[in-house]
């Protein structure tokens, strides 16, 4: 098959290249319509009851996520000049396209009772800018009098206020979130220029458009770092610039026909599929050098070159199918998972692996066929002295002294286990950001001075329709409040019982002595001056349901991580459960916290299943392809070494286990295990030609493909490690963790595979690895290849 295949590819290439080419602008057109993600990807599964219960929670209370803080601390802030600052500042930000609303300190309102009209009015209380000092200390005292927004828009123990902006639902989820986020950005760093005071920025919208705009820059920067460092990589192992180009050629197409892939599935790009480009660069060079070291390898041989690009085909292809297909496995295993952003990075991942196949399979043999034949100065790498020396004593240890490979594989293993017990699971929604970046530094303040700003709600259903207007449960909701102000990583909460509080103390004519939960009697009173069909006025209309069935309690909370997370949230629900009786509520945790939270873990989880898909998966191809499990199941300990080493790796480090690191595990085993593969296959032919001779046919394959192993396992080391320098942590752990796994692998490849063969022997090498499923041609069945020659124009 693979015979016919190599002849077809050469009797066609021109159409095939002018088919490639097509294709290319084809997908070049579609790559446009690939736009970055600007909202946080959906982690859970639409049917997950987490999900459920936030989407409904959203129906009747709306987006909990909406909101930018802008923060500053200043003790002169009711100075004159400071606070006509901070009011032009809010006025200016209410004006932009997009801003529903602003509240400060200089932009609050008051509840005043209305006597003659039986209701409250609600007023600004600051209806112009302060013309003087004593206006202003006048105003001041208004501000201070109300407990309602005491240690929400300020906390005076640090002289600290919030700037809050609601956004609008319609820029949230689009390009033109990116502009008004940077306009606000840049009108509060004027701010701070003018005012000597530093702001600080924070919320959901704004963390999300840092993240967009990081990833947005990380793809083109990673692109052209991935194509430099495998550009010079590949010269100095060639010394050739025609190969330089041809695969970059290579890797370029395949990288256009991904971004063109996600284009036409109307997939956005993210943090993950961000990634995938320079992922096809790096995958894709050690495709190039296998297939270029052979040709030069073939052609050295015999000086045909017809013979030399159709052993290449022949010869290579089962072999880079497998080793294409096993690295698709690895990230493919993702597509599985029932979350939105990952179903979409394992399609795009594993479709663009295997069209990469395609490319290089094609382009290559084409490219040379067109080209001179490889002079002695091209084929010079494969003398490499340094390389060689290297090989020869590589050779020299496993064919000697392979009860040191042995010890030193136990002491590693040994070393792993103990680094193991090490790691933890956690994530927060800011860690993957740097500590100086102003999105991270922004969180900790507000965390430092309010408790936080991560979204955090309690849905009370009452199961019985206007029964949260009574009060037996206005006390329980307080009771609820006063429960959740002895948590240091809640702020102070907000819900119908403070808006009461806060009539209360508006129906007493302004009394801050008064602001409390008002008596049964007071109620009755109170709640005639609440109009309920004018929505505007109506301040309860944002705690409870059309129905005065459900009601919320809202916080906001620090980014204390999943683990920290889920104990808190096992501690909570029992003392929850003392105050509204579960027979008689159904009491809902909900927030982007808490759907955070529980995607974490569920990504984590189904990630696990991933590996261990892969693993099966992978298994099966080999098993395929050699059809014996005994040498699938050795050739797998080289392979599964290097994740014991990651695994330890994270964990003596102390890198947590989340979504980003997590991924190195399979896609790193399904690169890893292309050198396996290639061994093998390399090992099989030789078995044929040499009798049997497992020693000398093992050693053999060492010192051939040992080479192409080096070459690639420096690519991808140094092709990895670029994400080394991210600015976002995940990113950063994953080129580590990435680079480090596939240079073990590498070494396990070098070492304990061919040592295990030689150990193992005729025990290993059985009936079944000889006689394959799939057959692999052998030096004396493509002898009539001698006479083949290469046209070089096409008529």
């Amino acid at each position: 098959m693979w015979e016919n295949l190599a002849k077809f590819i050469l009797r066609k290439r021109l159409y095939i290249l002018i088919t490639i080419g097509l294709m290319t602008i084809l997908m070049g057109y579609y790559a446009q319509f690939a736009e970055i993600r600007y909202d946080f990807a959906k982690l859970l599964p639409v049917n997950d009851s987490t999900y459920i219960e936030y989407e409904n929670f959203k129906k009747l209370f709306g987006e909990d996520g909406n909101v930018v803080f802008v923060g500053i601390t200043d003790k002169n802030l009711y100075e004159l000049a400071h606070f006509n600052a901070w009011y032009d500042l809010g006025n200016k930000l209410k004006s932009f396209d997009g801003v529903e609303e602003v509240v400060s300190v200089a932009r609050l309102y008051n509840l005043t009772r209305n006597d003659s009209l039986k209701k409250f009015d609600f007023l600004p209380i600051i209806r112009s800018k302060p013309q003087t000092q004593e206006e202003l200390d006048s105003l001041k005292n208004i501000i201070l009098s109300l407990p309602f927004y005491k240690s929400f828009i300020y906390n005076s123990e640090t002289h600290s206020t919030i700037l809050f902006i609601t956004l609008n639902r319609k820029v949230m989820d689009n390009k033109a979130r990116l502009a008004l986020i940077s306009k606000i950005e840049e009108t509060a760093k004027q701010f701070s220029a003018e005012q000597k005071v530093e702001t600080h920025l924070s919320g959901l919208p704004y963390i999300r458009s840092v993240m967009a705009i990081k990833v947005n820059k990380e793809l083109s920067m990673f692109l052209f770092l991935a194509a430099i460092i495998t550009a010079v990589i590949l010269y100095l192992f060639f010394r050739s610039l025609r190969i330089v180009f041809f695969s970059m050629v290579v890797v370029a197409v395949s990288v256009v026909w991904c971004m063109g892939f996600q284009g036409m599935m109307g997939y956005k790009i993210s943090m993950l599929t961000g990634l995938i480009p320079p992922l096809l660069i790096v995958i894709g060079i050690p495709n190039c050098i296998f297939l270029l070291n052979r040709y030069h390898s073939e052609y050295k041989k015999h000086g045909n070159q017809a013979k030399a690009l159709i052993r290449v085909i022949s010869r290579i292809g089962n072999a880079a199918l497998l080793t294409n297909a096993t690295t698709a496995a690895g990230f493919g295993t993702f597509i599985l998972v029932e979350s939105q952003v990952m179903h979409e990075f394992g399609i795009v991942a594993s479709v663009s692996i295997m069209l990469l196949f395609v490319i290089s399979l094609t382009l290559i043999p084409i490219v040379f066929s067109y080209i001179a034949p490889p002079t002695i100065k091209h084929t010079k790498h494969l003398d490499n002295n340094l390389l060689g020396g290297m090989m020869e004593w590589i050779l020299s240890v496993v064919e000697n002294h392979r009860k040191y490979i042995y010890i030193t594989t136990v002491v590693v293993l040994v070393i792993s286990v103990i680094g193991i017990t090490k790691m933890r699971a956690t994530g927060n929604i800011v860690d993957d950001l740097p500590k100086d970046d102003e999105a991270y530094t922004g969180v900790k303040y507000f965390e430092k001075n309010f408790h936080g700003v991560m979204p955090f709600e309690i849905e009370i259903d009452t199961r019985k329709k206007g029964k949260v207007m009574t009060p037996a449960v206005f006390k329980k909701i307080d009771e609820l409040q006063e429960m959740l102000s002895a948590y240091p990583q809640f702020s102070k909460s907000l819900s119908v019982v403070e808006v009461l509080k806060f009539s209360r103390q508006a129906f007493y004519r302004g009394d801050s002595a008064k602001y409390g939960l008002p008596s049964q009697q007071e109620q009755a009173f109170i709640l005639d001056y609440i109009p309920e069909k004018n929505k505007k006025q109506n301040q309860l209309q944002s705690f409870i349901d059309s129905a005065k069935r459900i009601t919320r309690v809202s916080v906001h909370m620090e980014d204390i991580g999943t683990y920290e997370l889920r104990k808190l949230k096992e501690e909570l629900k029992p003392r929850i459960d003392t105050i509204l009786d579960p027979e008689k509520y159904h009491v809902t945790l909900t927030g982007t916290s808490v759907v955070f939270l529980k995607g974490n873990e569920y990504m984590i989880n189904n990630l696990v299943q991933s590996i261990a898909l892969a693993i099966f998966l992978i298994s099966v191809m080999m098993a395929w392809l050699f059809t014996s499990w005994r040498m699938v199941l050795i050739s797998l300990i080289p392979n599964i070494i290097p994740q014991l080493v990651t695994a330890a790796l994270m964990g003596y480090l102390g890198i947590p286990v989340k979504i980003s690191t997590i991924l190195v595990f399979s896609i790193a085993f399904g690169i890893s295990v292309d050198n396996t593969i290639h061994f093998l296959a390399k090992y099989r032919q030789e078995l044929k030609i040499y009798g049997w001779n497992i020693k000398k046919c093992a050693l053999l394959t060492l010192h051939e493909v040992g080479v192409s192993m080096v070459y690639t396992a420096i690519v991808l080391y140094f092709g990895f490690g670029i994400f080394m320098l991210s600015t976002f942590g995940g990113t950063k752990a994953l080129g580590l963790l990435l680079s480090t796994t596939l240079l073990v692998a590498t070494f396990c490849n070098l070492f304990i595979l061919p040592a295990l063969i030689l150990s193992l022997e005729r025990n290993l090498t059985t009936k079944a690895f000889k006689e394959p499923l799939l057959e692999i041609f052998d030096e004396e069945e493509d002898i009539d290849h001698e006479s083949l020659t290469i046209k070089k124009e096409e008529k």
